[in-house]
């Protein structure tokens, strides 16, 4: 295997995974300080922001295509040698990114309201959603700038400049945040004020890094449309993803109060425990879509092992953490004993589902570094169609509560680990060239 194959040292895999979990971690970061900012003006204005900023966040979610997209395209350039084109591809995503949220910030306004108040079906909370949500569109173009900011900024194995750029519009935003909610006096509003603040400053520092690189700021149409292209996939596999978990929360919002109390505690340690291994997989899209880009096919698979390796190993650590603090952690969520009684019948499958998710999303890292994401939507809608949606709605006419739900979400990513192992196993993904 050492013959046919090149690694890399560690510290620089993690000399880039560290930083992008930094700048993963500080959007859920600065969504607490406001939660708790807003908090305080009671539950209306609570459920206007929870409202409002769950229809803003399926806007980013539904269009990571800018940064994982960016990414593969920019380091393939970046790895052979061609640092002003991988730039330019930052500058024609940063292109796209604003005519893409005109757009969303245009349809937004026309139906936050109708949108808003179908979700919530109370006046009183649509209100409010739509007070909030009908100013932070307006940092819509903005927030899909600092997707492809990042994504280039990736591409070149460059991870420490975006933290800086997003712990700063973030850190000034949550000192903002009260002075606008409280003294000025402005409510709710000056929360959805405080979050626009934010993504100026971070969407500014990524257009002058862009002017500093000297780069050609021309639209170029061409390019534009091979990143849609790419774009498209990704946008296909992210509904497949919303599809799965929204009904998951549908079905466990059914079952009763105490279980979807327990499902949406275990799923935001989930999430954020996906944070910590997407880091890996972000370190593995750098190198390995350099490594291909550099035309060295054994140093993209010895990277592939590589990063696969570190992330069955990092998940088989947060399995074995997650299990010994199974009987505590809990209660720092809750104390009521009908949540706690039902959050084991899906802390044991999130516990073993961390060593399956830790080689999922590094080998995901891999794919999508590669530029191999018509594999990866036909992958994750195949295991949404087959294995977790018709689990997670059997679940509800058979009366299996959150077991049946995250047997739906096992069998979802037991089939994905099937799926992208096989891929990875073939090489069939490791084709060299400065584009694919």
């Amino acid at each position: 295997m050492t013959s046919t194959v090149e690694r890399v040292p560690a510290r620089r895999v993690f000399g880039l995974a560290v930083p992008a979990l930094g700048v993963l971690a500080a959007e859920p970061l600065y969504v607490l300080v406001d939660t708790a900012v807003v908090g305080h003006l009671g539950a209306l204005p609570l459920a206007g922001l929870a409202l409002g900023g769950t229809l803003l966040a399926l806007v980013s979610t539904q269009l990571t295509f800018l940064s994982y997209g960016t990414t593969a395209r920019t380091a393939r350039l970046h790895g052979a040698g061609r640092r002003a084109e991988a730039v330019g591809e930052g500058v024609q995503a940063t292109w796209l990114a604003l005519a893409v949220g005109v757009v969303v910030l245009g349809v937004g306004q026309l139906v936050a309201e109708p949108v808003a108040r179908a979700m919530s079906g109370d006046e009183r909370i649509t209100a409010e959603a739509v007070t909030w949500l009908r100013i932070a569109l307006f940092g819509a173009p903005l927030i899909l700038v600092t997707l492809a900011g990042n994504g280039w900024m990736r591409g070149v194995q460059d991870t420490v400049r975006p933290l800086r750029y997003v712990l700063a519009g973030n850190g000034i935003s949550a000192v903002l945040c009260p002075v606008l909610v409280y003294p000025v006096g402005w409510g709710l509003a000056g929360s959805a004020i405080a979050n626009v603040v934010a993504q100026v400053i971070v969407s500014v520092l990524f257009l002058r890094a862009l002017v500093v690189e000297r780069a050609d700021l021309r639209p170029r149409p061409a390019v534009m449309r091979a990143q849609l292209g790419l774009g498209r996939d990704l946008v296909l596999r992210s509904l497949a993803f919303q599809a799965c978990f929204v009904s998951a929360a549908a079905v466990a919002a059914r079952t009763s109060p105490a279980a979807v109390g327990a499902h949406q505690i275990v799923l935001q340690l989930w999430t954020f425990l996906a944070l910590v291994l997407d880091s890996v997989a972000i370190a593995a899209q750098s190198l390995v879509g350099a490594a291909l880009g550099a035309e060295s096919r054994r140093r993209a698979l010895g990277v592939a092992a590589q990063i696969t390796r570190y992330g069955l190993v990092l998940g088989c650590v947060l399995c074995a953490v997650f299990a010994a603090v199974s009987q505590v952690l809990p209660l720092a969520f809750t104390t009521d004993p009908a949540v706690l009684a039902q959050i084991p019948h899906a802390w044991w499958f999130f516990v073993a589902l961390q060593p399956v998710a830790g080689v999922v999303f590094a080998l995901d890292g891999v794919l999508l570094g590669a530029g191999d994401a018509a594999f990866l939507r036909t992958a994750t809608i195949g295991s949404a169609v087959l294995g977790f949606l018709p689990l997670v709605w059997a679940s509800l006419g058979f009366g299996w509560g959150l077991a049946g739900i995250w047997t739906g979400l096992s069998l979802f990513m037991l089939l994905r680990l099937a799926f992208v192992v096989t891929r990875w196993r073939s090489g069939r993904w490791a084709v060299t060239g400065a584009l694919r």
